[in-house]
């Protein structure tokens, strides 16, 4: 009687490392970390193009809405996109799903509260201009949107067919 002759399994790649290879990450971390540098540069772009643009429509009140408006915009974005990144440090533990998903809970939670408390602070403020600030924000979000659907668009995740 003859042993049966198995395949051998198909070789996985390595998970990419951060760092000094410490931390094995997910294959998505460089687009997150990529995401992240991104988002800073066109946070600090937006906050000085909006300081231009609100004080020579509305002066220094204007320069303070666009400079705020900005700054809120690109702080919320970057948050969820620095949560996710960090939670990926605990993708060998036992219960990385269960830490994953409380810490991007937990950033989004504090954003929606970080948000409505800027917001009422900011309410009738009269040393900034509110529609600055709105349009800012708004502009800020959407070049942020814009920037992480490039990134995805562009990256290269590996994945595996042979799903358990």
């Amino acid at each position: 009687m003859s042993t049966p002759v198995h395949p051998e399994p198909a070789q996985t790649p390595e998970p990419s490392t951060y760092g000094s290879g410490e931390y094995p990450m997910p294959s998505s971390q460089p687009m997150l970390l990529r995401g992240v540098r991104w988002g800073i540069i066109a946070t600090v772009a937006s906050m000085i193009v909006f300081a231009a643009v609100g004080f020579f429509v509305s002066g220094t009140n204007g320069l303070v809405g666009g400079l705020i408006g900005a700054a809120i915009g690109g702080a919320l974005l970057l948050a969820t996109v620095g949560s996710i990144a960090f939670a990926n440090r605990f993708v060998q533990s036992a219960v990385y799903l269960q830490i994953f998903m409380g810490i991007v809970m937990g950033t989004w939670v504090l954003k929606l509260v970080a948000f409505v408390v800027a917001a009422l602070l900011l309410r009738d403020q009269p040393w900034l201009d509110p529609k600055m600030l709105f349009i800012a924000l708004v502009a800020t979000i959407i070049v942020s949107i814009v920037i992480d659907t490039v990134i995805v668009a562009k990256a290269r995740v590996p994945y595996s067919a042979n799903l358990p």
